[in-house]
């Protein structure tokens, strides 16, 4: 496998598993509805963590365009490489949300509320403050960035990586979760954000685009702090 195709495909997997469990919570009708919120985290770090089983002797399990910038910013990874692993990461995230969309499809009809359907794909500020919300959003990634280069120099039984990071993910998200969604991946939330808004799903409303662009800048944004405090303070 290429690691380009590695990337979409395990950023695929990512978001049809995350998306598809925020729609098991939230969509009317479901036998999960009202599961609640420690579901949702928890099948998140089951998500990246099998993700990263898939196709990290490929890629590296980047499936993250902060991660892949940030590695880059530090002279980790190659920068010829980032746009093509970018690209496929946001493809990726579309074509999961788009699976999701499908395989959830007569639910859409019986869940009448707009921002509802629009939570299944990408984040939304439990309070809306600009600042507030972007400075969550670059707290969380650059915690992910400086803990998975932290993992990374560690010794472990082998396989254990990808629990430790979908450990790492739960943690972000009971900690820093509650505040904007923890998007702390660019493509995870822009990428279904542009499903959202090309399929033709009933009654969604607006994609809510006046605040797509935190969960973008905010992710980038703390990625490159956290590798920079990394390579300061610990190298």
């Amino acid at each position: 496998m290429s690691p380009y195709l590695a990337e979409f495909f395990g950023t695929l997997l990512i978001v049809l598993l995350i998306d598809g469990v925020v729609a098991g919570v939230i969509l009317k009708g479901t036998k999960s509805e009202n599961a609640g919120w420690l579901t949702i985290v928890f099948a998140c770090g089951i998500a990246v963590t099998l993700a990263i089983y898939a196709v990290g002797d490929a890629s590296g399990a980047h499936l993250n365009p902060a991660l892949t910038i940030a590695l880059a910013s530090i002279g980790s990874f190659s920068w010829d490489l980032v746009p093509g692993y970018c690209l496929a990461q946001f493809a990726g995230a579309f074509a999961g949300a788009t699976l999701v969309w499908l395989h959830y499809l007569p639910h859409w009809k019986v869940t009448e509320n707009q921002s509802t359907k629009l939570a299944v794909f990408c984040t939304a500020p439990a309070i809306r403050h600009t600042l507030g919300n972007l400075i969550s959003e670059a707290l969380g990634t650059a915690l992910l960035v400086l803990a998975v280069l932290f993992i990374g120099v560690n010794s472990f039984t082998e396989g254990l990586k990808p629990i430790v990071i979908g450990a790492l993910i739960i943690s972000i998200g009971l900690s820093l979760g509650g505040t904007t969604g923890f998007a702390i991946n660019p493509a995870r939330d822009l990428g279904p954000r542009l499903a959202h808004f090309l399929l033709p799903i009933h009654g969604k409303g607006h994609s809510d685009w006046s605040y797509a662009w935190v969960p973008v800048v905010g992710p980038l944004l703390g990625g490159l702090a956290g590798a920079w405090i990394y390579q300061l303070l610990f190298v």
